[in-house]
């Protein structure tokens, strides 16, 4: 008899439209080869021209999910998204402080600049989830915000100080920067690696953050070092990308192609 499947758990929002949450967490898990399961912390209205309500599972609700799926699953890595309280943030770092791995993507800063999280809750994150991550993965606003320096300051140094935070390293996502390059910086106590990409001109780009953060669980799940989860995470982003700029899901923003690898092709 072989060992317990390997599982990586994703502990975020539904996302109806399919391109972000746990949604595209699971897709994401699915295609690279790993069970999946999913614990939901809220419940959206949305599509893929915005976000029209939020409605939050309650706590004894979240409790529940994570105590069976811990108590039941081998779970290998976990993936955290969005939290929208204080309370869930504190139940969610209690209950993961035992996981072999745990990405946090720490969902504050919409695309379009907006505060998704009233201040305590991104006060709860930074405080009391951040320092439990091996991998945090902020955007340069969410950077801005867990930091207090602008979004524009030296990649470098943005990055010292969210390792300064507590995490055991950090992965600053350059998707929302200019120019013609999207590069991510990894920073733990070692050092810092550069992972270099085009950026690729596309409208679809919902469910960025949630794939890429997925990603690197799934490969840390499979039992690769960091920076081979996170070299082979931003490689899979890259084709989900390039395929969806091809394809039309919904009247807005639509979702990176999850299943490119499952198609076969990378568009």
């Amino acid at each position: 008899m072989t060992g317990r499947e390997p599982v990586v758990l994703t502990v975020a929002g539904s996302d109806p439209s399919g391109g972000a949450g746990i949604q595209a967490d699971l897709k994401t898990a699915t295609a690279l080869g790993v069970y999946a399961a999913s614990v939901v912390t809220a419940v959206t209205v949305q599509d893929t021209t915005g976000v029209r309500a939020v409605h939050e599972v309650p706590l004894d609700v979240v409790r529940g999910q994570l105590e069976a799926v811990l108590g039941d699953l081998d779970v290998r890595a976990v993936k955290v998204g969005m939290l929208g309280s204080p309370a869930l943030v504190g139940l969610v770092a209690e209950l993961l402080a035992d996981v072999p791995a745990l990405v946090v993507d720490p969902v504050m800063v919409s695309t379009s600049g907006h505060r998704l999280l009233p201040e305590d809750a991104e006060a709860a994150v930074r405080d009391l989830l951040v320092p439990r991550a091996t991998l945090v993965t902020p955007n340069l606003p969410e950077a801005s915000v867990l930091t207090g320096l602008a979004a524009q300051t030296d990649p470098g140094e943005l990055g010292q100080a969210l390792l300064a935070l507590g995490p055991g390293a950090v992965l600053l996502k350059g998707g929302h920067g200019d120019g013609p390059a999207s590069d991510d910086l990894l920073v733990d106590r070692r050092g810092s690696t550069w992972f270099r990409a085009a950026r690729i001109d596309t409208p679809h780009t919902h469910g960025t953050g949630c794939t890429l953060s997925a990603a690197v669980a799934t490969r840390l799940a499979l039992g690769a070092p960091l920076t081979d989860a996170v070299g082979a995470a931003k490689a899979y982003l890259g084709e989900a990308l390039a395929s969806g700029a091809e394809r039309q899901v919904g009247q807005g923003r639509g979702p990176v192609d999850h299943l490119v690898r499952l198609r076969g092709t990378t568009a």
